[in-house]
This record gives structure tokens, C-alpha cells and sequence, in this order.
């Protein structure tokens, strides 16, 4: 696929050569850093060294003293809790995290995770009903319920009081639930917006804690799957998350819980577990049994206090996770086709695809690898329950939640965020949503939108990768929405000593006239990728043919010698 390349404009000169002087870093650096919002010492401060002091009073979030009152009065009363939350990896650790947190000290509390498959996203009329028979005085819902009027006033009509912990974007009526936490309500003045799920639910005990006079650290113990949860459900990286996800990987790295540890295992995770690691290794893991069985699995091996019994669990765990990728592959084969053999379908500018037979637990997968081949705002849809049921993806900066919104005429039910969102639709109404859907994005969405961007940090010189420059890059972490790992670019450079490793990515040297180092390069991926038509990367590498590089650095360990090398994120040719 070929990129846009988007060097990010110079910042502010003057702002640049203060902060450089202030924190002793160089133009390059300091351009990053302001650019990202790091325009002080005090603020370098913040980066470089987040504090959990730092993090906000959770009574600052609207209804948070109300929300309080009740867990407080649940328990002081004897009265059964539930914790409910969604299947994804957001509503697992959420729930793994408030069930585990309550139950250490109160007995009379259960969790409960939707069916997928018999009950949908969200909040159901089936989960509210057996709470109701089980007699559970008080539901505390997770990573979802912003948008579940009719079913939290059934609760209510049965006796059953919700506590809702949600970071979606509400809608203009509220649920009638005795608190509301959600920091993305208009009336909220909560001063962070972009927590997760996971982090309400943080902020939920950290003012139950707070209000029962308890150690900090017993909240605190959380953080690892606060993290799993910031990183797996694509949130900014910045402000309290950052925080977060800063205290979290360290607790990750050095002493995680038996779950996230068996995980870690099962993944073949070496050392220096980071955010990618947790996106494309652990976090599937988690995901999987809720994608095709269901994910109470998940949180039984997330809540595992011993770590024998939580490999066993993560060997199931992954078990599912396999099955998941065969039926990710084949799908993505099938939809893929669909698109290239209609000719309709391929010319238009949204991509939006039904097949009853698709499994619904794969179908958010199969919408972003179609936008990895074909580039635009992304629905799939499945048969579920005699509706039709789908995930949209988005390209950037494209709002598809908006987008969807405009369609909701169509809809019975949808909900999400800026680059994902769900949707429910009678299957009849199906064409009519493609065609409005596709006049919708058709009419917002700009040239920008129509080509994958790579930004790239700055144009640099290859003697300045060095480790001087590598270990302030790494202070930088953890990467993420808000805080992009850095990229790079040279130009007018040619390749040496080109190799094919594993017949499908390749090594070289990168040369650049009148610079010393010429560091390795990695290039996914790239060994048979042709940039034009019959002409294959490596055959112009071999010709020392001039190209552009963009890349990130990185650090390889070998037989004990450490040494840069550079991650080719794109290639483009004179």
C-alpha cells in the first residue's frame, strides 16, 4: 500500500530553543517534544517522569459521590452486587478489576459477562432480568450502558439500581441510573476526558477507597490491567492515561498478576514488554474467547490468583485465539473477493459488506485488514439473532461515528467511538444503509482521508542515530494514540549487503553521501513488494537506486551485543 508521507511542520522556534536549553536536548528533540505538547520544564518534567501523585481527585467526576454512596451502602447492607461489563479486552479487565477489588473483602458479589451471540453488545434485557431473579440489589456496569435507557429502566422497574461506569460518548438522554460516571458527559467537569472503560472503573475504586479510608496501594495493584486496557482499546496515551500506562507496563514488566503473567508466556514475550506488545499479543489473547465461545474465560484467567491454574486457563485462551485467526483469515479472503469481483462495490468509497454466515465474532477483524488493501471507512456486517450486526473501522482522522450517526434512521441500534464503532439493523434495511451510508461519507470525506498517512517526526542525518539520541527516544514511551512512537525519515540514500531473511523480509545497510554510520535496516515484509509494476524492492535496492527512508530505531540484542537498527516503515523511490 502506498503511503502519504506527512512531515510534521517545525514548531515554534523560539519555543524549540527554550526547551532545548532548559532540558539539555537537541533542536531535533526539542521539536518533537514541543510539538507534542511539551513546551516547559515543568511539563518535560511530567513527560519524562509521570507521578501518581499527579492523577486527578476522582471526585471531580460528576455523580462520583453518588455512585460512592450506594457501593458504600451495598455493602454496609448486605445487598448482593454484580459487575457487568462488555466481552472486549476494555470489559473484561474492567470487570476482572472491580469483581477482584470488591470480592477481596465483601462476599456477596458476582460478575456477569453479555453473550455475544444470544444478547449483543451492551447491557441486555437477559442480563437485567437474571440479575433481577438472582436477587442483585446493584448492578455496576462496565465499558458500557451510556446509551441503555429501556434496559436500566427495567432494572429500576425491577428493583435493581445501576451504577454506570461508561467513556463512550453519551446521547441526549441520559439512562435513570442512580449515578453515572462518565467523564465524557456535557455536565461532567471531570478534567481528563480519554480514559478507557478500565479507567473509569479506576477511578470508581480509587473513590471507594479514598471515602473507606484504605491504602492507596490496594487500588494501585491494578494498574496492569488498567494498562491492558488503555492500550487495547486505542485510547490516547496522554494526560492521566499516560500516567496509567507509564506504572502499569512497569508492574507488567516486574511483578504482574498470574493471569497477565501466563499470558505473557503463552505469548513467548522475551523481555521489555511494551504497548505493542500488549495490542498484538496479549490483548487478542483476551479478546478471543469472547469472540467465539465466551469471554467469562477471560475473566476467570485475569482473576486467577495462582499461576498453575492460569496457564492452564491461558492454554485455553489460546487455544481459542488460533481458532480465531483461521476464521479471521478466511473471512477477510471472502470479503476481500466480494469486493474486487463487483464492480460497483470496488469503485465506490466506503466499503460496506453482508453475508449471514460471517462470524460475528471476527467481523471488527476483517474490517480493518480490509482497509489495509483497500483504503477507506470500513462496515461489516453479519446475521445475528434475525438482525443484521456489524463493526466499522475508519481510515484517519475520518469520523465514522459521526458518519453512522446520520444513518441512524436506519439503525435500531449503534454506538462507538471516532475510528470503530457497532451497529444493529434490520436485514431488509441493509441496502438502503449501504446506499445512504456510502452518499454520507461520499459528501466529508477529503483526498487526505482517501490515502493511508504516515507522519513522519522529522527529516534527519544518519550520524545523528546514535545511542545518546536512542536512550532520550526511549524515555519518550509509552507510545501510543496522542504520543506516536517517533518516525523518521532520510533522503537520497542507497542500499548495501541486501539479504532475504525468512523468504519474505529483508536486511540491508543504509548508505547516505558524506555520513559515517550506515546502520541495518528491517523491512517486513518487503522482499517480494513491488513499488511499480515488475519492479520488485529488492531488485532496485540491488541497483543502488537513490529512494527516501522512513523508519523508526530500535534497539537488537545478539549473542549479547547490542547495536540501532532502523524499522522501515515505508520506502519511496526517485
Amino acid at each position: 500500500m502506498e503511503y502519504k508521507w506527512i512531515i510534521r511542520e517545525k514548531a515554534n522556534a523560539k519555543a524549540v530553543e527554550s526547551l532545548g536549553k532548559e532540558i539539555n536536548v537537541n533542536p531535533i528533540l526539542a521539536n518533537m517534544l514541543v510539538n507534542r505538547a511539551v513546551d516547559s520544564f515543568q511539563k518535560a518534567k511530567d513527560f519524562f517522569r509521570p507521578d501518581l501523585d499527579k492523577l486527578h481527585d476522582p471526585f471531580l467526576m460528576k455523580d462520583m459521590d453518588k455512585a460512592v454512596h450506594r457501593l458504600h451502602y451495598a455493602i454496609q447492607n448486605d445487598e448482593k452486587i454484580l459487575v457487568y461489563g462488555d466481552y472486549d479486552v476494555d470489559g473484561t479487565t474492567s470487570v476482572a478489576m472491580v469483581y477482584d477489588y470488591l470480592r477481596r473483602f465483601y462476599d456477596k458479589v458476582d460478575f456477569y459477562i453479555p453473550d455475544r451471540y444470544k444478547e449483543g453488545y451492551g447491557i441486555s434485557e437477559r442480563g437485567v432480568r437474571w440479575a433481577a431473579e438472582n436477587g442483585f440489589n446493584l448492578v455496576i456496569s462496565l465499558d458500557c450502558g451510556i446509551k441503555a435507557i429501556e434496559k436500566v429502566q427495567l432494572a429500576k422497574d425491577l428493583g435493581v439500581d445501576f451504577i454506570i461506569c461508561d467513556h463512550h460518548t453519551p446521547g441526549d438522554i441520559l439512562p435513570p441510573a442512580v449515578a453515572i460516571l462518565d467523564p465524557k458527559r456535557q455536565d461532567c467537569g471531570y478534567p481528563y476526558k480519554e480514559l478507557s472503560g478500565c479507567g473509569v472503573g479506576f477511578k470508581l475504586l480509587e473513590a471507594l477507597s479514598a471515602y473507606r479510608k484504605e491504602d492507596p496501594a490496594r487500588v494501585m495493584a491494578y494498574l496492569d490491567l488498567l494498562a491492558v486496557s488503555i492500550a487495547a482499546d486505542i485510547v490516547p496515551i496522554t494526560g492521566e492515561n499516560r500516567i496509567f500506562t507509564f506504572y502499569g507496563i512497569e508492574r507488567i514488566n516486574n511483578n504482574p498478576r498470574p493471569g497477565i503473567k501466563a499470558l505473557i508466556l503463552r505469548s513467548k514475550i522475551e523481555k521489555d514488554i511494551g504497548i505493542s506488545d500488549i495490542v498484538f499479543k496479549i490483548g487478542p489473547r483476551i479478546n478471543a474467547s469472547g469472540r467465539l465461545e465466551h469471554a467469562k474465560a477471560s475473566v476467570e484467567l485475569l482473576i486467577s490468583q495462582d499461576l498453575e491454574d492460569a496457564l492452564e486457563r491461558a492454554e485455553l485462551v489460546d487455544t481459542v485465539n488460533a481458532a480465531r485467526k483461521n476464521f479471521d483469515e478466511n473471512i477477510t479472503k471472502e470479503a476481500l473477493s466480494m469486493i474486487q469481483s463487483m464492480e460497483e462495490v470496488y469503485q465506490r468509497k466506503t466499503t460496506v459488506l453482508f453475508k449471514e454466515d460471517w462470524h460475528k465474532g471476527v467481523i471488527g477483524i476483517v474490517a480493518s485488514r480490509c482497509i489495509e488493501k483497500f483504503y477507506r471507512p470500513t462496515i461489516i456486517l453479519t446475521e445475528s439473532n434475525s438482525k443484521a450486526t456489524g463493526s466499522a473501522r475508519s481510515v484517519f482522522d475520518f469520523d465514522i461515528y459521526e458518519a453512522i450517526s446520520e444513518c441512524s434512521d436506519l439503525l435500531e441500534q449503534f454506538g462507538g467511538h471516532k475510528y470503530a464503532a457497532g451497529l444493529t439493523l434490520s436485514v431488509d434495511k441493509v441496502p438502503a444503509f449501504q446506499a445512504k451510508f456510502e452518499e454520507v461519507v461520499s459528501a466529508r470525506i477529503d483526498e487526505i482521508h482517501r490515502m493511508p498517512v504516515l507522519e513522519i517526526d522529522d527529516e534527519i542525518l544518519l550520524d545523528q542515530i546514535n545511542y545518546k539520541f536512542y536512550n532520550i527516544l526511549k524515555q519518550m514511551a509509552p507510545f501510543g494514540p496522542g504520543n506516536p512512537e517517533p518516525i523518521f525519515c532520510v533522503k537520497q540514500v542507497y542500499a548495501e549487503d541486501v539479504k532475504i531473511l525468512k523468504e519474505k523480509h529483508l536486511r540491508f545497510n543504509v548508505v547516505q553521501d558524506g555520513q559515517q554510520t550506515k546502520p541495518v535496516c528491517i523491512a517486513f515484509g518487503m522482499a517480494d513488494q513491488s513499488i511499480y509494476p515488475d519492479e520488485i524492492i529488492i531488485k532496485m535496492l540491488n541497483r543502488k537506486m537513490r529512494f527516501d527512508l522512513a523508519f523508526e530505531i530500535r534497539e537488537n540484542t545478539f549473542r549479547n551485543t547490542s547495536s540501532l537498527q532502523l524499522y522501515v516503515k515505508d520506502i519511496k523511490f526517485d
